[in-house]
């Protein structure tokens, strides 16, 4: 079976339809205009979704942090700030806005026992809900309205009236309005202008998940490879490492994919180039690769991955540091710096 059909099969298994995508028809800020919205994690996402939906008009956003660099944000942007367990106390709807590897101690802690019954629990991630990390209560709306966005993205294409593609999900509706509330944040945020996209908390976490540790893994790998085996015909790491990646090439290529398609944007690449990619994308054996993404996905399922990561922060991340320590030896990370420092008209970049 060929992997295009082997593909197909797979997704129709799932699914003959295409997932739901919501847009600015389909929500009602008036639904969150005046709740009061406690965002926990005032970093570039919380600041940027908060300073989104008070433009779009929702009244009483509060922060909940502890003292630090980001309370002072917070207050310098106009927001009350408090707390976390003050914030919680107030909220309506809450943005647990926290890295995954910290939410279930704080959420445990400060939040649970603060909300009030029929509040909304936001999730920006779905990590803890499907490895059952965070248990929220019955009496909770929980819902996920996930930028797909970094966060000086997320005000940027709000500011420009473009907007950002977002993940959307109920997964508890404690109050019967949980959907209603999740595309009232979903349009005040400004994601419905691009399209929410409806999925599960499960969803979201294998793609997030797959993309960091099989499509970017295999990506690295071919860097990595390519670049030992330019060294040892002598071609010049300046000019490898340019050609690659630091010439920000990749990044454009990938900037017209999204707006045009994986193939639709080689025309804007000369005909040799189409000719020498498409030719050659036909002779690559994916059979390794794919039982390589099979396999990952399988230990993200099945909970292998979260039970491995649990460990190593158990550990106090010494395979963590060691892991990063190996990066750093390899031999493109050591040419790197002197690459940009060459580039840079030997300044340190």
């Amino acid at each position: 079976m060929s992997y295009v059909s082997n593909f197909q099969l797979q997704r129709n298994r799932r699914s003959s339809q295409m997932g739901k995508v919501y847009y600015d028809k389909d929500g009602d800020i008036n639904v969150v205009r005046d709740k009061v919205v406690a965002i926990i994690g005032y970093g570039n996402q919380g600041r940027s979704q908060a300073l989104n939906m008070r433009d779009s008009g929702v009244q009483n956003i509060i922060v909940g942090s502890i003292h630090d660099a980001s309370w002072n944000t917070a207050n310098e942007d106009g927001f009350h700030t408090y707390s976390i367990p003050e914030a919680a106390k107030k909220a309506d709807i809450l943005f647990l806005l926290l890295p995954d590897e910290v939410a279930p101690e704080i959420y445990e802690r400060d939040i649970a026992p603060n909300l009030h019954p029929g509040a909304a629990l936001n999730f920006a991630s779905g990590y803890n809900i499907t490895y059952g990390f965070i248990k929220p209560a019955a009496d909770l709306d929980v819902i996920m309205v996930a930028p797909r966005m970094i966060g000086k993205g997320v005000r940027e294409t709000y500011e420009n009236g473009t907007g950002f593609p977002t993940f959307l999900v109920v997964n508890q509706d404690a109050t019967g309005h949980a959907k209603e509330i999740a595309l009232g944040l979903a349009k005040a945020l400004g994601s419905t202008k691009a399209g929410a996209i409806e999925v599960t908390f499960n969803d979201e976490t294998y793609l997030d998940l797959m993309s960091e540790q099989a499509i970017w893994p295999l990506i690295m790998n071919v860097f990595v490879t390519a670049f030992d085996f330019y060294q040892e015909k002598g071609l010049p790491a300046e000019a490898v490492l340019t050609e690659m990646y630091m010439s920000k090439e990749p990044m454009v290529m990938m900037e017209k994919m999204a707006d045009m398609g994986l193939f639709k944007q080689l025309p804007l690449h000369s005909r040799t180039s189409q000719y020498g990619q498409m030719s050659r994308f036909k002779m690559v054996d994916n059979t390794s690769m794919r039982k390589f993404i099979e396999e990952q996905y399988n230990h993200i399922v099945d909970g292998f991955f979260a039970k491995e990561w649990e460990e190593v922060k158990a550990d106090g991340m010494k395979e963590f540091d060691e892991l990063r320590a190996e990066t750093e030896k390899l031999p493109i990370s050591i040419v790197e710096a002197e690459v940009r420092k060459n580039l840079s008209g030997g300044k340190e970049a």
